[in-house]
């Protein structure tokens, strides 16, 4: 029975679901975007954004506690220095997954789970939303547009009479 079941277990022991848990969020940190099945990306935003969150106040504590479920100095340091900065003002939400298939061997479903603040293509894409304005015209164009037509019209048959009366040169 699966009562009152709070996370995904992912068919491990508690151990290894630490370990793993751990390593992954390493990674994450460290390469700003990692590949892995879905289940497993969801438990990782589960585990880590609180430790992003506790990023945003750097003092001793808070280190030592993110260090403890990490593991790792490096990852810390990245943490702690270069992406507490960036997400200082975002209120929460710092990971987004994407969906990129089933893979081949076993048709587990993939994704992709990156750091929001590190995909440029995002971004840029929000940044250009800002800078464009949009112009448009006045209806009265295509009114004129219609009245050309009517003018060029007649001199269009006029040009194929002429053509037709003179005779080829060869």
């Amino acid at each position: 029975m699966n009562h009152k079941k709070k996370f995904n277990h992912l068919s491990r022991t508690s151990a290894h679901r630490k370990a793993m848990l751990s390593n992954m969020a390493t990674s994450l940190i460290l390469h700003k975007r990692i590949s892995t099945t879905v289940p497993k990306a969801k438990a990782l935003k589960i585990y880590v954004e609180p430790l992003i969150t506790k990023s945003k106040n750097d003092n001793t504590n808070s280190r030592r506690v993110v260090f403890s479920y990490l593991g790792q100095k490096e990852a810390v340091t990245e943490l702690f220095r270069e992406i507490a900065p960036k997400i200082v003002n975002r209120p929460g939400g710092y990971t987004r997954i994407l969906r990129t298939g089933n893979r081949i061997g076993d048709n587990a479903e993939m994704c992709i789970i990156e750091l929001v603040d590190y995909n440029t293509t995002y971004t840029e894409v929000k940044q250009e939303v800002k800078k464009t304005t949009t112009r448009r015209r006045r209806s009265s164009g295509a009114k004129k547009t219609a009245a050309a037509e009517v003018a060029e019209a007649p001199k269009t048959e006029e040009a194929a009479a002429s053509t037709e009366e003179t005779p080829k040169a060869e």
